[in-house]
Order: C-alpha cells, then sequence, then structure tokens
C-alpha cells in the first residue's frame, strides 16, 4: 500500500523517472514517512495500555526490592517499554536512585531505554525485517544488563552526588483506572508522543532520502566498509558528539545500509548517537561524579563497538 502510494506521487502524477537522484531521494521520503508513523502510531498506543500497569510509583518500590541480576534484567525490559530519548529517561533515572533503586539496576534502565525501545523496534521491524530487529533488541538489552551488573558490582555509589541520596521519594497512593481510562490515555499519549517526535522522524527520513539518492555507494564503502577494521570505533566515535534517539536514527542507518555500509557498522553508529550522547552526559552530571560519567561512557562505548563487529560477523 505505502511503496503503491510512493509510485504513484513519484513516477505517475510528478513524472519522474527512477533513475532520477531526485525521483530516488524523493521516492524513499514519500514512501517510508507514512509506514513509519502508522506502525509508531498502533504500536505507541498498545505498549502504552501496557505500561498504565506499571505506574512510576509502583516500578520504584518493585525495582527498590531487586538487588541482583534479576533487577538488571527487569529495568533493562522496563527501559524497552520507554519511548525516551536519554536526555528523557534521565530525570527518571535520577527519581530511581532517590527511590533507593540500586545504583546498577538504575544504570540498566538508563542504557535500554534510549537505546531500545518500542519506537525504534517497530521502525526497526518495518524496515529490516524482524530478524535484525530481535537481535538488536537482545543486544542493547544484554549489553544493558551486563554494563548495569557491572557498574553495581564496582561499588561506585560514593561518585553520586551526595545530595541525591538525602532526598525521599514520596511512593503515595496508586490509583487503578478502568480500561477504558487506559485506552484514553493511551490515545493521549500517543498522539502527544507523535506530535513531539513528528518533526524529528521527518527530519531524519529526510535526511536518509538525500542520502539514499545523493551520496554515491563508493563513498561511504570507502571509508566505512568491510575493508576497514577501524569502520566500527570510528563511527562511534563519529557519533559521541551528535545527539538524537534511537527512533530518529533508523531511516538514516537505513539508507547507510542501502548504500554499502555494514549492518553491524551502521547500528554501532546508532547506538553511540541515542546511548553516549553530551547532552546526556551534561545532564547526568546533576547527580553523578565525573569518574563515574567516564566509567558509564567507557563500557558502553566499549559494547558497542564489540556488537558493531559482532553484527558485521554474523550478518
Amino acid at each position: 500500500m505505502f511503496e503503491y502510494f510512493a509510485d504513484l506521487v513519484v513516477f505517475r502524477w510528478l513524472g519522474l523517472a527512477p533513475e532520477n537522484p531526485f525521483a530516488a531521494a524523493l521516492h524513499f521520503f514519500v514512501y517510508d514517512t507514512p509506514k513509519i508513523f502508522f506502525l509508531l502510531a498502533v504500536a505507541i498506543f498498545i505498549i502504552s495500555i501496557i505500561r498504565s500497569y506499571f505506574p512510576p510509583a509502583k516500578t520504584k518500590k518493585f525495582l527498590s526490592r531487586r538487588h541482583t541480576f534479576v533487577g538488571n534484567i527487569l529495568a533493562a525490559l522496563l527501559g524497552v517499554m520507554t519511548p525516551f530519548c536519554s536526555c528523557s529517561a534521565v530525570p527518571l533515572f535520577i527519581g530511581f536512585i532517590e527511590a533507593g533503586v540500586p545504583l546498577g539496576v538504575t544504570f540498566s534502565f538508563l542504557i535500554s531505554s534510549p537505546m531500545v525501545n518500542e519506537v525504534a523496534l517497530v521502525m526497526l521491524l518495518a524496515l529490516f525485517g524482524w530478524q535484525v530487529a530481535l537481535l538488536y533488541a537482545a543486544t542493547g538489552v544484554v549489553i544493558a544488563v551486563v554494563a548495569g551488573y557491572v557498574i553495581g558490582r564496582m561499588r561506585l555509589e560514593h561518585l553520586v552526588e551526595e545530595y541525591v541520596y538525602q532526598i525521599k521519594s514520596g511512593e503515595g497512593e496508586v490509583y487503578e483506572p478502568t480500561f477504558a481510562e487506559r485506552c484514553q490515555a493511551g490515545r493521549d499519549f500517543t498522539l502527544d508522543l507523535l506530535k513531539k517526535i513528528g518533526p524529528y522522524i521527518v527530519v531524519a527520513v529526510a535526511i536518509g532520502g538525500f542520502i539514499h539518492g545523493y551520496v554515491p555507494d563508493e563513498f561511504l564503502v570507502e571509508y566505512a566498509g568491510r575493508d576497514n577494521p577501524l569502520a566500527v570505533p570510528l563511527v562511534v566515535l563519529l557519533g559521541v558528539p551528535l545527539y538524537n534517539s534511537a527512533s530518529g536514527m533508523v531511516p538514516i542507518v537505513y539508507a547507510l545500509i542501502g548504500k554499502g555500509l555494514p549492518l553491524g557498522t551502521s547500528l554501532a553508529f546508532m547506538m553511540a548517537v541515542s546511548a553516549i550522547s553530551f547532552p546526556e552526559m551534561i545532564i547526568l552530571r546533576r547527580v553523578l561524579k565525573p569518574k563515574l560519567i567516564g566509567v558509564f561512557a567507557g563500557i558502553i562505548a566499549v559494547a558497542v563497538i564489540f556488537t558493531g563487529y559482532l553484527f558485521n560477523m554474523i550478518v
């Protein structure tokens, strides 16, 4: 349906030739934009209803009782269900620390929330198929669990700013809405979220379309192709200064892969941009000392680089 619409607009109504670079870029944009928004609307609505059964107060109380590897797994899975970029996830991360959730467990949430969320997964599913989406999700969760567990075992609580532990988070009474109220809230949340991320998705798809239509295949293959053994750490370093959500990166990654960039290298770039960004580090500085921020960024960078090489070997 979406491809038929794109063919109709670009090739029949506008009369552009398929070999025209502008036609290729425009077709990419017209095809992917409505498809992504449709899939996102459905997925966000369903996930928002599921998430309504796990309000923040109940979640904090639940996670605060988990001090082992199980807590890291649960926090990482919770992060998958929160469609936040890294900077949006930080306030909830702070709330977890204030509520007494173990430090390592909170880091598992902080890592998985921007890196692997339902928005990015739906887009990966639509553009690459379920195998790539599942592999990416599993890898992101494993990184979040292992990294959080390692940070927890390092006993770095003294590197959290002292005032954080002095703040008491009240639990309050949890209101249980009806299913109709959950659906209403889910609809409102879906519309609100789409309004917020919509412009970024459109810009990302436009960038992807430009890459698809105008960037020569040889350019990317020469500098970041399989023949360059340093391509993965290079794109990770390139991604750190940038700032975008995983969902905003997916269309760009799709275009890069279409131009010949290996899957692992492309996904490592996406992970670096979404999980290790300068704005996130600046916000984290409110509650974490520089040494802990450095440990966090270093562990994630190593994990992302390893993942990039792994994907390139097996895919």
